[in-house]
């Protein structure tokens, strides 16, 4: 293709159009310097459209690091006997929690492993859980995504019923054959259904991809494809970082650009979406980046001195405090951007949970069809 055909395949895009996967597969192969600085300045209008200057922040809050998986590419498998590990009690969930909310994030991540010795209990485990995951929503007065792994239907349907806004379960890749040697003994049909069944009880769904895994650019074009498809409200990608310790660990690091380019083109293709830029890969140091490719969301904010980890990087930036707001806040400013008002944030979600109600009725009664072209 030309430059003149890259240009219309932006133009298109930033004007709402859908493209074809192999016009998605071209922006994701991009290598010229030139053709991915007007791949990136078509992202950050596409942001504006939607979002003007303002940036969601996020808080992580990584409870439980034990895992019953295997997972390739993690260095919290089960068979890491290595790394050290935590289970966070109910009182320091809150503290930390409550640290995040006054610090001005607007919605706080609860992330676990599928810990064996709440996965292979009782299902009053389950119900401390979600008790727990409740009184941080009222202590907080925050939204909370929860990231939790392929829970039980009654527990999803439970934490539905609480009020839990976003739920999070990725699927890493959607080539099934890469998912298996990645997720060995891990359904790949089960993920999905865990997502559609948490979309259907009104949660929204964050739905990631890693890169550098041995993954094709008609991969990659599948997943976002497949993010456009269910209409997922947010869409990560991150770079893997092989880990000690791990079948993965003599993989070649990947550098970050490619994750520039794949946030760009999910800008570009999902619309109205958010677009996470990560601070668990690169810490502070890789925001701005990630900011100029369309990311309008800052996630893995960690405070210091409450023994927390992050996931790619077991201990980036947490201690020395740069994973807080008051070295996050600088970086956007030189971006031109700033944090949203907290019911700013409140008023996305809100709308976005609304239109979902919209479609699943018009669903119901058999006007799915009217409702096609609806963005969700």
């Amino acid at each position: 293709m030309t430059d003149l055909n890259l240009t219309g395949i932006l133009n298109r895009l930033q004007n709402g159009h859908i493209v074809e996967k192999n016009e998605i597969k071209y922006l994701l192969g991009l290598s010229d310097p030139k053709n991915i600085r007007l791949l990136f300045e078509a992202a950050q209008n596409v942001r504006i459209q939607f979002f003007g200057n303002k940036i969601f922040l996020y808080g992580f809050l990584y409870f439980s690091t034990y895992c019953r998986n295997n997972c390739r590419f993690c260095q919290y498998r089960k068979s890491n006997k290595i790394i050290p590990r935590y289970r966070k009690s109910k009182i320091q969930i809150l503290a930390a929690a409550g640290e995040m909310a006054d610090a001005g994030v607007h919605l706080i991540d609860l992330t676990m492993g599928e810990d064996p010795e709440l996965y292979s209990s009782s299902e009053f485990d389950f119900k401390q859980l979600t008790s727990m995951i409740k009184t941080v929503q009222e202590d907080s007065g925050l939204p909370v995504m929860i990231s939790p792994g392929t829970l039980p239907d009654e527990i999803l349907k439970d934490l539905a019923r609480i009020g839990v806004t976003w739920y999070a379960c990725y699927q890493e890749t959607h080539n099934e054959i890469l998912y298996k040697t990645l997720r060995p003994g891990q359904s790949f049909k089960k993920r999905l259904a865990k997502k559609q069944l948490a979309k259907n009880l009104g949660m929204l769904i964050e739905e990631g991809i890693l890169t550098g895994v041995g993954e094709t650019l008609d991969d990659l074009a599948d997943s976002i494809i497949w993010m456009r498809d269910f209409s997922v409200d947010q869409a990560r990608v991150m770079t893997f970082v092989p880990q000690k310790d791990t079948p993965m660990a003599d993989a070649k690091p990947q550098g970050s650009l490619r994750e520039q380019i794949i946030i760009a083109v999910m800008r570009l293709v999902l619309g109205n979406v958010l677009i996470p830029a990560s601070l668990d890969v690169d810490g502070l140091d890789g925001l701005r980046a990630r900011l100029t490719a369309g990311a309008n969301v800052v996630t893995s904010i960690v405070p210091p001195e409450n023994g927390l980890a992050g996931v790619a990087n077991h201990s980036l930036d947490i201690e020395d405090s740069r994973r807080t707001l008051d070295h996050i806040l600088p970086v956007l400013e030189t971006c031109g951007m700033e944090p949203a008002q907290p019911e700013e944030y409140q008023a996305w979600t809100a709308s976005r949970q609304n239109d979902l109600k919209v479609y699943f009725s018009k669903k119901k009664k058999g006007l799915l069809t009217a409702f096609i072209g609806c963005k969700l």
